[in-house]
């Protein structure tokens, strides 16, 4: 049995050009993110750096333009001087955020050095929990200033001659959550936040900002926490952060398959809140968005409380996704291409073992999971201006979320406005429904390819013995037809549709 959903696209109608950013990851000094993660210097595959080159491979291939470190919970502990200059002189140090024992065998430098590998850029965050802007300023100059000063000279002194030249900074990490160290109300740290940005921008003044927002929409200080930060902040930022994690605790699929469309007013309410203040301060300038942590997570919960502390890379957070997280990793980057007009960055949390498209086993193999596949489709075939659509789909409630469509989809075209893509799930669990995609003024697009992700069992994961048991097919049911396409979606699915002029 088959129903029909109607997805209207137009190429005169566009929203707004993609960020590459949105497609953004990151890496944070948790469990066993870097050690035997990215690093691990005495695996067989390990380069002369000591970087897996088989999970540099895989990261290489998700095409990230961008990875945030050093986190995360951790940098509002961290002190960076700890992870630079020789190995043999680094300090270990407890860990407080997620009590492990940090050796810094891997600092600024190693992670720069990575991140080029995988031909990535740097978003480095400082540490506005135990410190402030004296080390921010501080850190800038030692990434960033060329030479002649006692920073920057350091870093050539440690081998690195020439500037780091990182553009994306952010002021400090979820600093309305009681569990950060170093935790501030919104005016204590919209005040910081303000004084930090301007000294960090004086010693570098291209460097682009990143202000913390809150933790997800259900803070009991949000939204409050934007306004007030904001008022402090708004003319030296760029940016306002955005973190929000999904998971399906009660075993519910249609409530879990629903919960991007909170997702989607989280983001309207955090635009409107920025427009407000850009109203109150009576300025032309336009305050974007930086969604830095979002993901799945859930099933490592339980599990984490049972791990011994001060251990040195724990297994932490190591989540093993299956089908259905899948699905939602899928809803979710359709909801934040819905949105590329004011989210211009966004971070996968996070990229390898924790949380993450990427696992590793020690000395072992390394594979890629459910959730890697939505996102390198969107990463590689999202690029362009996403498309101003309208769909028309049979409806469904869960819980507080009502009239959520079975069908959600986004429609992208790349600059060379040559090629046009369509991203779309089937959140219905008991039949495939047909979408019919018309294009009005625009002609000329014919079928190249359709992507599908499926499983017959929703749990299904993949492993290190059966890497390949989730992964997409081309064999998508999709036939032009009068003008338009008409595609298959087989039920809970998730579709990268193809077309060229």
């Amino acid at each position: 049995m088959s129903t029909q959903a109607n997805l209207y696209v137009d190429t005169n109608y566009k929203l707004s050009k993609v960020d590459s950013r949105l497609f953004g990851s990151f890496v944070e000094h948790l469990g066993r993110a870097i050690y035997t993660g990215i690093y691990e210097p005495d695996h067989p595959l390990a380069d002369q750096d000591g970087f897996r080159q088989d999970v540099i491979q895989l990261v290489r291939d998700l095409d990230i333009p961008v990875i945030r470190y050093p986190g995360g919970n951790f940098v509002s502990g961290y002190r960076f001087e700890d992870g630079i200059g020789p190995r043999d002189l680094r300090p270990t140090k407890l860990d407080l955020a997620w009590r492990s024992v940090e050796t810094n065998e891997v600092g600024l430098n190693e992670f720069v050095i990575w991140t080029r590998k995988v031909g990535a850029e740097t978003m480095l965050a400082v540490n506005l929990g135990t410190r402030g802007i004296d080390a921010a300023r501080n850190l800038v100059e030692y990434a960033n200033h060329p030479e002649g000063s006692y920073w920057s000279d350091l870093r050539r002194e440690h081998g690195f001659d020439e500037p780091h030249a990182i553009k994306l900074w952010c002021l400090g990490n979820e600093m309305d959550g009681p569990w950060q160290i170093g935790h501030k109300t919104a005016e204590e740290y919209g005040r910081l936040a303000a004084e930090a940005a301007k000294a960090m921008r004086l010693v570098d003044p291209s460097i682009e900002l990143v202000v913390c927002g809150s933790s997800h929409r259900d803070m009991p200080t949000y939204p409050d926490w934007e306004a007030t930060v904001l008022a402090h902040t708004y003319d030296f930022v760029d940016y306002i952060s955005m973190h929000q994690y999904l998971g399906n605790r009660e075993n519910d699929l249609g409530y879990y398959l629903a919960q991007t469309e909170g997702v989607d007013e989280f983001i309207k309410s955090v635009i409107a809140t920025c427009d407000f203040i850009k109203a109150k301060k009576r300025t032309s300038k336009v305050m974007n968005i930086s969604f830095d942590e979002w993901n799945v997570w859930y099933h490592s919960n339980e599990q984490d409380k049972k791990v011994d502390p001060w251990q040195k890379a724990p297994p932490l957070l190591e989540d093993v996704y299956n089908f259905a997280d899948s699905l939602v990793v899928g809803l979710f980057l359709i909801t934040l291409l819905r949105h590329a007009d004011r989210v211009k960055i966004a971070c996968l949390a996070q990229l390898v073992n924790v949380i993450a498209p990427v696992m590793t086993r020690k000395r072992g193999g390394a594979w890629k999971q459910t959730i890697y596949y939505p996102f390198q489709h969107a990463s590689k075939y999202g690029r362009g201006t996403v498309l101003q659509t309208l769909i028309e789909a049979p409806v469904y409630d869960a819980r507080e979320f009502r009239d959520v469509k079975l069908v959600d989809a986004v429609a992208v075209l790349s600059d060379n406005e040559r090629e046009l893509t369509i991203f779309a799930v089937n959140r219905g669990q008991e039949n495939a429904i047909t979408l019919e995609c018309s294009f009005g003024a625009t002609s000329g697009f014919e079928l190249v390819e359709h992507i599908v992700l499926e499983s017959d069992d929703v749990y299904a994961v993949n492993t290190e013995d059966q890497p390949d048991n989730v992964k997409p097919h081309t064999e998508g049911k999709s036939v032009s037809r009068g003008g338009k396409i008409l595609a298959e979606l087989p039920a809970l699915s998730w579709h990268v549709i193809r077309m060229r002029r």
